[in-house]
């Protein structure tokens, strides 16, 4: 992991700071959406923050399930040592959705109408907290020019291929807010968008294989989609055309979607010129 600095013994990386980012940006997003939506302003915030340590936990134990369960069970203190890597974003979607539909359910809050208001905020998330994860991908066959130079091989930036897919989800998800048919489309919509932005990105990666040329990412994207197309199934035959609009509340949202159109393609130029500064700025100090 990158370390931007340090405060006496304590680390700052750079994965820890993006992460904060994206939480803050997600949160914010989900506000803005919930506000709209005239959800409780108190639960949300709560469901929020709920979610995130859900979350943080649930992509710990994701990946020690996953990918390294024995090395885990035989240096259990390493369990607690996030800060050396080791998270599944998979994990996390999975724990962290299960805590917030539960605590959904225990305060009465319309669940699906609640995550839809989520679903934005949480792909924007994910795409800025991307940006400072340092898991390289595969070599390249060939010397492409957006490689990255790790140790003397030129390596898929698998990061970036993440990011910018999410940005492009969350900016689908974005303009798809005007014209929803039911309450949980939006949210439907991000668990197939990001499993599928998933299964792509994994064939650059390098994880345990376990079908031929497929992963265990591989599959658990699969296993989600399954699992989503048939609660899609069901939400669509309960409700019909359940959302509407006024007229000046379509204008409104028409406007937001072209200020969120400069805004993706600001921040997708602004990640990647990152991205690569940092790393090549951290290759060339060590």
């Amino acid at each position: 992991m990158i370390e931007l600095f340090s405060i006496g013994s304590f680390g700052i990386y750079l994965l820890g700071v993006t992460t904060a980012i994206g939480i803050a940006a997600g949160l914010w997003v989900m506000q803005k959406e919930g506000k709209r939506k005239e959800l409780d302003h108190e639960k949300l915030l709560d469901l929020g923050m709920l979610t995130v340590i859900a979350g943080i936990v649930g992509a710990r134990l994701g990946y020690i399930v996953a990918f390294n369960p024995m090395y885990y069970l035989q240096n259990p203190v390493e369990i607690f040592m996030i800060h050396k890597g080791g998270l599944s974003i998979q994990g996390a979607i999975i724990l962290g959705g299960a805590a917030a539909f539960g605590y959904m359910k225990k305060q009465q809050m319309p669940i699906w109408k609640t995550a839809d208001a989520f679903a934005p905020g949480i792909i924007l998330g994910q795409a800025i907290g991307r940006i400072g994860c340092d898991v390289f991908g595969t070599p390249m066959a060939r010397n492409w020019f957006w490689g990255v130079n790790v140790n003397g091989q030129l390596l898929h930036p698998v990061q970036m291929y993440e990011v910018l897919l999410n940005y492009l989800l969350f900016l689908i998800l974005w303009k798809k807010r005007k014209s929803v048919d039911y309450d949980g489309q939006l949210f439907i919509w991000y668990l197939i968008g990001f499993s599928v932005n998933r299964f792509i990105v994994e064939f650059f990666r390098v994880n345990p294989l376990i079908i031929g040329s497929l992963s265990v990412a591989h599959m658990i994207s699969l296993m989600i989609i399954v699992l989503t197309v048939f609660v899609m199934i069901r939400l669509k035959n309960k409700q019909i055309n359940t959302v509407s609009y006024s007229q000046n509340g379509l204008s409104r949202i028409k406007e937001a979607h072209s200020v969120a159109d400069y805004f993706i393609v600001v921040s997708a130029i602004v990640s990647i010129v990152f991205y690569y500064w940092i790393h090549f700025y951290f290759a060339a100090v060590h």
